[in-house]
């Protein structure tokens, strides 16, 4: 016999940084971000620069290189072109495209100082043009490098997490929420703390509220993360959603917000990540699937990390509650 407890006997989390009142698909996306946006803020906020440059995709960020190195190229070029080609020797000027074209090489070799000596400026304009172009190359390609270090060097947790959360026999007599996490990159991470939180939809007297509370763990952190950690919130009566069924879930539009935090001795930093499962993506009645094996002829453990998040079907335990077991003492 099952009872479901109340959440509102739950210790709530108040600072979990989402309004109470927060109606939304998701609160952490795919990739570790907030699905929110800020509306009400000026359109260029210069304080946002350099962390929009460091944390923009690789893509972008090398596609904005690229046009800024066209765009600068193009604007000296047609000033280079407009002050004559009397003034750059060696410039072909046969037609008019070939003159803009050997202008906008002559940029590009000034801007990035390389000047092979084909076409060379005289005269005070010409001169001064090419002098500042020089200047801004240099400035360019120096803010450039720094963007780059601060890219590389920028610690990141490359955590890959099991696609799905399970509803799993724990303890043969219980129940647990489960999932699987483990570390994709050959650098040592130590002191691996997980934080687990729950978002659900709660009836109240003035309507339908958002609440958050806090999940106990099995183990909320472990000081070797060599192979996959299967963080486990076992579902006794202290959990807010003890004696809840998968539709439970699905009414209070549930969502599991995970936080982890870990060192990595490379950096010599904290590295943390974040990600969340919806209760679409709990799969009830299953459990893990081992994802290592032992290499008795070479000593090794192999760690398959595209079996992380490998599942077998298994048998649910029913719910025993402390009232059960009282009155089963009894008798």
């Amino acid at each position: 016999m099952s009872k479901k407890s109340s959440p509102q006997n739950q210790t709530e989390i108040t600072n979990s940084g989402f309004s109470n009142n927060a109606q939304r698909n998701r609160a952490i996306n795919d990739k570790g971000e907030f699905n929110v946006k800020n509306f009400g803020l000026p359109f260029f906020r210069s304080y946002e620069i350099y962390n929009h440059l460091i944390t923009m995709s690789w893509r972008k960020f090398s596609l904005m290189v690229f046009i800024g190195f066209l765009i600068i190229n193009s604007i000296f070029a047609i000033i280079y072109y407009f002050i004559g080609a009397n003034h750059f020797p060696g410039l072909d000027a046969s037609t008019k495209s070939n003159n803009f074209l050997d202008a906008f090489f002559f940029s590009a070799q000034t801007l990035t100082t390389v000047g092979y000596g084909r076409i060379s400026p005289t005269g005070f304009w010409a001169s001064a043009v090419a002098a500042i172009e020089s200047l801004i190359g240099l400035l360019s390609f120096a803010l450039a490098t720094g963007l780059l270090y601060g890219r590389f060097s920028r610690p990141q947790a490359k955590i890959l997490h099991s696609a799905i959360a399970l509803m799993a026999p724990y303890k043969i007599t219980q129940r647990g929420l489960m999932f699987r996490i483990a570390n994709m990159r050959r650098n040592i991470l130590n002191e691996v703390e997980a934080s687990v939180t729950i978002s659900m939809m709660v009836d109240e007297t003035n309507g339908p509220i958002r609440r958050f509370y806090p999940l106990d763990l099995e183990v909320k952190m472990i000081r070797f993360f060599p192979l996959s950690w299967t963080v486990v919130h076992p579902m006794d009566e202290k959990s807010p959603i003890y004696g809840w069924t998968k539709e439970d879930l699905e009414k209070a539009d549930v969502e599991i917000l995970v936080y982890l935090k870990a060192y990595d001795e490379t950096f010599s930093q904290n590295v943390h990540t974040r990600f969340s499962y919806r209760f679409d993506e709990i799969i009830w009645g299953a459990k893990f699937i081992r994802n290592f094996e032992i290499n008795q002829a070479g000593g090794f453990t192999h760690h398959y990390l595209d079996r992380i998040s490998d599942f077998e079907h298994a048998t649910l335990p029913e719910l025993i509650t402390t009232a059960d077991t009282q009155t089963a003492d009894i008798l």
